[in-house]
């Protein structure tokens, strides 16, 4: 098992790989809602291919979340094709929690993409009990660089969910980068998968993995 402080290391590193793609485009951003109010649809403002991406599930691998699976989770779904899960070692050691706290989330999982040649990962992380909406938000306020928040009332399987759509700084080539994550409330509390990306192409290239996740997510 490797070290916490794999999950977060710094973005310069990428560069080594010289896996560098172009094209940052703006947000494809998510309907925003108000507690309480009935999601209303808003205009897409990126390209055809990225909203079929974003609607399309990638082909199904092994599952993540049950008994027998890299990571011990509330909940279960479904990973892309070769996508490699691993738990993250020691997350509740206080020595690493800048790298593994994020507002009330611990990450516990990370599914690296690389294996399916794309630069970036999904993360999930855990949260006590309560609404997913109060977890998610409160996740979104330890990221100081999101711009450009939106929020939604959404599904994850059968299971009612918050899903946000955000920008962040991408230092590596000065152009904001599209993030997004989903969180859902269990009886043995809050889950939340997050999917970032080198950038916005690699982001947008990885939905559907993102998409099958969200699709195929049952409480345990």
């Amino acid at each position: 098992m490797e070290h916490p402080i794999r999950i977060m290391a710094p973005a310069a590193a990428l560069l080594v790989s010289g896996v560098l793609t172009a094209g940052c485009a703006a947000p494809e951003p998510l309907p925003e809602v108000t507690q309480g109010a009935r999601p209303t649809s808003a205009p897409s403002t990126a390209g055809p291919q990225a909203s079929k991406d974003a609607k399309a599930a990638a082909p199904s691998g092994a599952s993540l979340g049950g008994p027998g699976t890299a990571c011990a989770l509330p909940v279960s779904f479904a990973l892309a094709e070769k996508w490699k899960a691993e738990a993250v070692e020691d997350p509740e050691n206080p020595e690493f929690a800048a790298l593994t706290r994020q507002g009330p989330a611990t990450v516990r999982c990370e599914v690296d993409a690389k294996p399916a040649g794309h630069i970036g990962y999904l993360r999930v992380w855990t949260a006590g009990k309560g609404p997913a909406r109060a977890a998610l938000e409160g996740f979104m306020k330890a990221e100081e660089k999101a711009t450009a928040v939106t929020y939604r009332e959404t599904k994850a399987g059968a299971l009612p969910a918050t899903e946000v759509t955000y920008t962040v700084a991408n230092e590596l080539v000065g152009d904001p980068k599209d993030e997004r994550a989903f969180a859902v409330a269990t009886p043995k509390g809050t889950v939340i998968v997050h999917l970032g990306g080198l950038d916005t192409a690699e982001h947008r290239a990885m939905l559907p993995a993102y998409e099958l996740a969200k699709s195929t997510a049952k409480a345990l």
